[in-house]
């Protein structure tokens, strides 16, 4: 079942390839020749590129070579997406550009045969003339005379109306695209912007009323983000001077030795409360336990299905789902099993669909990651059918989940339609 998926997802990456291919280089060029040549051997190696990209991460490839594949191998996946949008786009556009240049008038300039001149000949007074002279000396009938018309038989047309058109749309989907992804990534590489959003708590004290909670997921600190977007994430959060800040999972994509010195920053951070950290699914694939170890070592206490009271609620952490596979999952009796309930309670647990066990369990805030807004649109579609909120605050039953889109981005470091955060969280206290 596997090799069968893995044969449909080859198919499919191959024929939307050639689709872009021949909309942006085949039909853009009158023929064979360089620009083809070139145009061809770049929608190879960057998709080329792009697969190998995607291995080495996952497959811990040595970091340099991570490296050198991730930024062209991952711009072309977002780059590549928006061309196909855009240029699908230009199917609807094409018969209606065609229809419009058919109406302002012919494809081509008029053709001109060249016609030969006949030479004069001196004919004596009274003979007769000859079948020749008067038919013509080609034998053809007499042709208008053109001897002012240049020698060249025919004027260099311009490219024909589907040439054109070709272009014209092409160009329109390339230079879309470009901006697009090119304003998508400038939007996450200067670093997230603060939200801030008022969460009302029936439980919590009065004196705790104003608390706030800074709120940062999915870092990603890899091979494209590294330790000076760690910095920029730092920065932000200090000056915002939270009382607490909640690290909610997906920091890294990669292991402790490769990345140790990009999340160096996270020593930095600053807090009346602390700094907690929980995993994500991301953390998973990078050696969970040594990057608990090594957010321990730098400042940051981590919830491994923990609890601590603190003076005015109870703050809660589960692990991710995906450590169930290795045997550190989830436990929410463990966590919030024996507290006491009179309290307030803020759940820190990385992906939103770990809601309905936060229902269960009493929690009144449940503080999550993992969406990233869908990152790149039209994404967002598909993320909002797999989680129960996409991004934002809403209510299930008493308890109230807020999703953060992330700091960071996973694959091309472009976001669209779905602007990184940070979110200041503000605790109001309805005894207030």
């Amino acid at each position: 079942m596997v090799i069968v998926f893995l044969l449909v997802a080859v198919a499919a990456l191959v024929g939307l390839h050639w689709y872009v291919w021949r909309r942006l280089v085949r039909d853009t060029t009158a023929g064979p020749g360089l620009a083809r040549r070139v145009g061809t051997v770049v929608f190879v190696a960057l998709p080329v590129m792009m697969v190998a990209a995607l291995a080495a991460e996952r497959g811990g490839a040595p970091f340099w070579l991570q490296r050198t594949l991730a930024w062209p191998g991952f711009l072309w996946l977002a780059l590549f997406v928006y061309l196909g949008l855009a240029l699908i786009a230009g199917e609807l556009v094409r018969p209606l550009l065609r229809r419009f240049l058919e109406r302002r008038g012919p494809a081509e300039a008029p053709v001109s045969e060249p016609v030969p001149l006949r030479r004069a000949e001196t004919v004596p007074a009274g003979a007769p003339e000859s079948p020749q002279a008067a038919s013509g000396a080609s034998g053809t009938p007499d042709r208008p005379d053109t001897s002012g018309t240049p020698d060249s038989p025919r004027l260099l047309a311009a490219p024909s109306r589907r040439l054109f058109v070709s272009r014209v749309v092409a160009g329109a989907a390339a230079v879309t695209a470009a901006g697009t992804v090119g304003y998508g990534t400038y939007g996450v590489v200067r670093g997230p912007r603060v939200r801030r959003v008022t969460v009302p708590l029936a439980k919590l004290p009065r004196g705790a009323h104003g608390f706030r909670i800074a709120v940062v997921s999915d870092i990603h600190l890899g091979p494209v983000l590294g330790r000076g977007f760690a910095q920029k994430v730092v920065d932000t959060i200090n000056s915002t001077q939270p009382d607490l800040i909640a690290v909610v999972g997906d920091l890294v994509d990669g292991s402790v030795k490769d990345l140790g010195p990009a999340a160096a920053p996270l020593a930095q951070l600053r807090a009346r409360h602390g700094a907690f950290f929980v995993t994500g699914n991301h953390e998973y694939f990078s050696g969970a336990e040594q990057w608990v170890e090594e957010v321990r070592r730098l400042g940051l206490r981590p919830l491994e299905n923990a609890r601590v009271e603190l003076p005015a609620f109870d703050l809660a952490g589960v692990n991710d789902i995906a450590g169930e596979s290795e045997g550190q999952g989830p436990d929410f009796a463990k966590a919030l099993g024996d507290r006491d309930t009179s309290r307030a309670s803020v759940l820190l647990a990385h992906q939103p669909v770990q809601i309905h066990d936060a229902v269960e369990h009493g929690v009144d805030l449940q503080l999550s990651g993992h969406t990233h807004g869908g990152q790149l649109w039209p994404g967002n579609f598909v993320a909002d059918l797999a989680n129960p909120t996409l991004a934002g605050l809403e209510r299930y039953g008493d308890t109230q989940l807020y999703v953060s889109r992330g700091a960071g981005a996973w694959g091309p470091p472009t976001r669209v339609g779905a602007p990184s955060d940070i979110t200041v969280v503000e605790l109001a206290s309805r005894r207030a």
